[in-house]
C-alpha cells in the first residue's frame, strides 16, 4: 500500500552554519567592537548573550537573518522572551522546533480527512503517516497540504509505492 510521512524538521547542519555565519558578522560589526555579545549553539537551543537589550534586539535580528538566508523556516524558529538583569546584561534563547507535536499532528490529520481524499491517516510519535490505494491520491494529499498554512514548516519524507 503506498504511504508517506509528513515531518517537521530542520537539518542540523543548516543550524550550525548559520551560526556560525551570525558568529562571523558579529565579530566585523563596528557597533559590537569592545563589547561583551555571544552566540551559542545547544543542541536545538540558540543562546544569545549581550551588554543591553538593545544590543540583544541587534543581535536576534542578525540570528534570524542568517536563519532565513539558510532556508531554515521560521515558523520552525521560536523566540523566548528576554531576560535582562538588574546589571543590564540581556539573554535570550531561539528554539529551533523538531518534529511534528502531537496538536499540530492532529490538525494535519484532519485537514485530510476534511479534504473527502481517499486515504487514512496514522500518527506515529512526531511523524503523520499518510497511506491510500492509489498514488494520485497521495499526491493530491501532497498538494492539498501545501497549499494549507500550518504553524509549522512540513516536509514529505519515505514516498513509498
Amino acid at each position: 500500500m503506498p504511504s508517506f510521512d509528513i515531518v517537521s524538521k530542520v537539518n542540523p547542519m543548516e543550524i550550525e552554519n548559520a551560526v556560525n555565519q551570525a558568529k562571523k558578522e558579529l565579530a566585523s560589526r563596528f557597533d559590537f567592537k569592545g563589547t561583551q555579545a555571544d552566540i551559542t549553539l545547544d543542541k536545538n537551543e540558540i543562546k544569545l548573550t549581550a551588554q543591553d537589550q538593545f544590543k540583544l534586539k541587534s543581535l536576534e535580528e542578525i540570528m534570524v537573518g542568517k536563519l532565513a538566508k539558510r532556508q531554515i523556516s521560521l515558523k520552525s524558529v521560536e523566540r523566548k522572551d528576554p531576560e535582562i538583569s538588574s546589571v543590564g546584561h540581556a539573554r535570550q534563547s531561539i528554539v529551533i522546533k523538531q518534529g511534528l507535536e502531537s496538536v499540530v499532528a492532529k490538525q494535519v490529520a484532519a485537514f485530510i480527512r476534511e479534504t473527502k481524499i481517499k486515504v487514512t491517516t496514522q500518527i506515529q510519535g512526531d511523524e503523520l503517516r499518510v497511506s491510500g490505494k492509489n498514488r494520485d491520491d497521495l499526491q493530491a494529499a501532497i498538494a492539498a497540504v501545501r497549499g494549507h498554512d500550518f504553524p509549522v514548516d512540513v516536509q514529505f519524507v519515505n514516498f513509498r509505492d
